[in-house]
């Protein structure tokens, strides 16, 4: 996969990946504002497997935000997240906490170039694939990378976080 140029338009994800020099590949898509599912939405859209299109969720644990990354397909399960980040307990951050914290709109949410840090857990199913799509930081545009790529580049971990 080629390293993408950052053109007029570009997000704060994009930036990043150029400024790292990580190869991705940007897909933007015509957006739906009906479409009940972002990632869903995408999968279809982009014609992937909505196995390798994956969300990305803000929680609360028990004093920061926490950042899961899990397919499209599935669900977090706030347990097992909890447990990969060592605290009891963690809630869904609300819409608003969650746009503030990463500079995003919802739907638009990447997990990449996010204006503060924040632990992040990648589901382990991202590793069955050469890339995966995560979302460039606005609706009707995703990005393909590799997962290791994501995971370096957001300092996150890779653990089992997904349920069906």
């Amino acid at each position: 996969m080629a390293k993408k140029k950052r053109t007029a338009g570009g997000t704060p994800a994009t930036a990043a990946l150029d400024a790292d020099g990580a190869p991705y590949r940007a897909l933007p898509y015509e957006h739906d504002p009906s479409a009940e599912s972002y990632g869903l939405e995408a999968a279809q859209a982009l014609g992937v497997d909505p196995a390798r299109v994956f969300k990305t969720l803000l929680v609360k644990g028990e004093s920061t935000l926490l950042v899961g990354i899990v397919p499209v397909s599935g669900a977090l399960d706030l347990k097992t997240l909890a447990a990969a980040a060592g605290v009891k307990k963690v809630a869904m951050a609300g819409a608003q906490e969650a746009e503030r914290s990463t500079g995003y709109v919802l739907g638009g949410i990447s997990p990449i170039g996010q204006r503060k840090a924040l632990a992040t857990y990648l589901d382990a199913s991202a590793d069955n694939f050469e890339t995966i799509l995560v979302s460039g930081g606005k609706r009707g545009f995703d990005l393909e990378l590799a997962p290791r790529d994501l995971l370096r580049l957001t300092g996150g971990s890779l653990a089992p976080i997904a349920r069906a």
